[in-house]
This record gives C-alpha cells, sequence and structure tokens, in this order.
C-alpha cells in the first residue's frame, strides 16, 4: 500500500511537470523561434537522461550491449517524436497552454483508432469516448461565430494529437524490445538534431530570426525546464512511479497533465477560458479518462 501510495506521488508529480512545462514553451518562444526551441530543448532533455542511463548500467551485474533494435527503435521513435513536438510547439505559438494541453491529450483517444490499421478492435465504450471528445473538442476550439472563427493554433494543435498518437504505437512497437530509458535518451537526440537540421527553413518561414547566444541565454531557465523538468526528470520519475502502481491507475494520473496545464496557464500566464471552453474541457478529459480505463500501454514521450 505505501508502495502504491509512493507510486502515484511519482505520477503525479510527472503530471504537474508535464502540464506546467507548457508554460515554458510558450514563454520560451519570446525570444526563440518554435524549432529551435524544440530542438535545443529535447537535446538538453536527451544530455539529462545520461547520468540516469549510467545509474542504471552501474546497478545492473552485466552489462547489455548496445542492440540493433535499440537503434532503429530510437531513430523511428525520435522522426515521430521529432514530427510531433514540433507541430506541437508551431500550434503553441497560435494558441493558449489550456487549449494545448487538452487537444494533445487526444491522443489517448486516437490511437485506438489507429489501431483499426493493425487490424485491433475498436470497443462500443472505445466509439462512445471518440465521440465525447470531438464535443469537447468543438465546444473549445470552436467559438459561437462558427468555423471561420477557429484558431488555426488549434487546428494544429490537433494535428500533433494525431502526430502523438503515431509515436505512442512506434514505443508500443520497440519498448517491450529494448531499455525505456536508453531508448528515450537517443529519441531525444534524434529528434533535437533533426529539429536544428530544419530549423534555418523552417523558423524564418514562419518569421524567426535563426537563434543567437544571447536569445538562447535569455531563454534559459524555460529550455532547462522544457529539457531537464519535462524530458529528463518527468520521464524517470514516470518510469520509476509505475513500478508501484496499477497501469490503469498510472496512465488516469498521468492525463491531469492537461488539467495542471489549464491552471497554469491561467495562474502563470493569466489565460481566462470562457463557461463554454470549461465545458468542452470537461467533456474531453471525461472521455480521456474513461479511454484510459481498460488500457494501460500508452506512455507519453514529449
Amino acid at each position: 500500500m505505501r508502495g502504491q501510495l509512493k507510486g502515484n506521488a511519482l505520477l503525479m508529480t510527472t503530471a504537474i511537470i508535464w502540464g506546467t512545462a507548457f508554460v515554458a514553451q510558450k514563454a520560451g518562444m519570446d525570444q526563440l523561434g518554435p524549432i529551435a526551441f524544440n530542438g535545443i530543448r529535447t537535446l538538453i532533455g536527451a544530455v539529462a537522461l545520461i547520468p540516469v542511463i549510467l545509474i542504471i548500467n552501474k546497478s545492473k551485474k552485466e552489462k547489455e550491449p548496445v542492440n540493433k533494435t535499440l537503434i532503429l527503435g530510437g531513430i523511428f521513435c525520435g522522426l515521430a517524436l521529432c514530427a510531433a513536438g514540433n507541430v506541437q510547439q508551431i500550434g503553441l505559438y497560435y494558441t493558449s497552454v489550456s487549449h494545448t494541453g487538452f487537444i494533445t491529450a487526444l491522443y489517448v483517444v486516437i490511437v485506438p483508432l489507429m489501431g483499426i490499421f493493425l487490424k485491433k478492435k475498436v470497443t462500443p465504450i472505445m466509439w462512445c469516448c471518440v465521440a465525447a471528445a470531438a464535443v469537447g473538442l468543438y465546444l473549445l476550439s470552436i467559438p459561437p461565430e462558427g468555423f471561420g472563427s477557429v484558431n488555426k493554433g488549434d487546428i494544429i494543435i490537433l494535428i500533433c494529437a494525431f502526430c502523438f498518437a503515431v509515436h505512442i504505437l512506434v514505443i508500443d512497437h520497440f519498448s517491450p524490445k529494448v531499455d525505456g530509458v536508453k531508448l528515450s535518451c537517443i529519441q531525444f537526440f534524434v529528434a533535437g538534431a533533426v529539429s536544428l537540421i530544419i530549423m534555418p527553413f523552417v523558423d524564418p518561414a514562419l518569421g524567426h530570426a535563426l537563434p543567437t547566444m544571447a536569445t538562447m541565454t535569455g531563454s534559459w531557465f524555460t529550455l532547462l525546464y522544457a529539457g531537464v523538468m519535462s524530458c529528463g526528470v518527468a520521464y524517470t520519475l514516470q518510469v520509476v512511479g509505475q513500478k508501484y502502481t496499477d497501469p490503469g491507475i498510472a496512465a488516469m494520473i498521468l492525463c491531469l497533465e492537461s488539467v495542471f496545464a489549464v491552471i497554469a496557464g491561467m495562474i502563470i500566464l493569466g489565460e481566462v477560458m470562457q463557461l463554454r471552453e470549461i465545458l468542452g474541457c470537461l467533456i474531453m478529459f471525461a472521455a480521456i479518462v474513461v479511454a484510459n480505463l481498460p488500457i494501460s500501454t500508452a506512455s507519453r514521450a514529449s
């Protein structure tokens, strides 16, 4: 019982870090373009996991060799994470932290739908969750004026949710075969490297100057929080916490990141939500929680 409480506390801390990291991601773009910020913070996250890997290796009696599956998994997961993370960062530039947190969390509902293409069955309860999520998304993102007034950032974040769903399916394929922390570290390095490669082409096209030492040092806190805390610390807490608690309960606790994103956006950035948007969030959150009840394999990596 004490172990489960410990695990739940670690997972709750993870959700808080992930939720508040959206604020850091939003604030970090005051001086850096979205691709530059995401690339740098992802590389920081990769470096932050190296000490964790060294500690894990030291505790093992026999060293595990780096295998081909781990490398391939890291590359494929990294490419998927690069797409999802950069699309999210671009969308976050145009929309609020509150909207980003809840719309991104829809990957929990989207993953089972994508399972159809893998010849997996979708339960009636899951179809109900999809319908509820659609209603909630409509109330959250579609203003009373109609579709003509939709925030383009919300549309981009919805695309991001699909990208994260693909990322989770790729992780689901590789994670049972390799060490999870090493896989995550490699994927962060790949995602960060690819982001910095495409940065000179994408950020200027979005109207952002390329990063300088001054802009990077000026964003040091948001970069470190989004990199070290969101990637390194939170991921490690998730891995440790899930050892002590039920997978279903773990998934539901981690879903609270969307709620903490709203709270952080309101407290730190002064964001305000209308009653219609709050109702949409409540419906979406209910759909996300119910969708998590029968499953436990969804693991976030952003």
